[in-house]
């Protein structure tokens, strides 16, 4: 399961923010752009935004997102 840029956005998380957490965790934001991130990875970061993000994207797959 993948967290794409889109996802952010429903939560109002700004990209200048996003890019510099994903910066303090050593994560690549050219390639989430490109290609998401492993939820799994998200939720690990132990972050309360970053697991609201995965708990949403959970959420709806439950509910049919592909």
């Amino acid at each position: 399961m993948k967290i794409y840029r889109s996802d952010l956005a429903k939560l109002g998380y700004c990209s200048r923010g996003s890019r510099a957490f994903f910066l303090s965790q050593n994560w690549d934001w050219k390639d989430f752009l490109d290609h998401g991130i492993d939820i799994e990875i998200v939720k690990k970061s132990g972050h309360a935004m970053a697991i609201a993000l995965a708990e949403l994207v959970e959420k709806e797959v439950e509910h049919g997102r592909k």
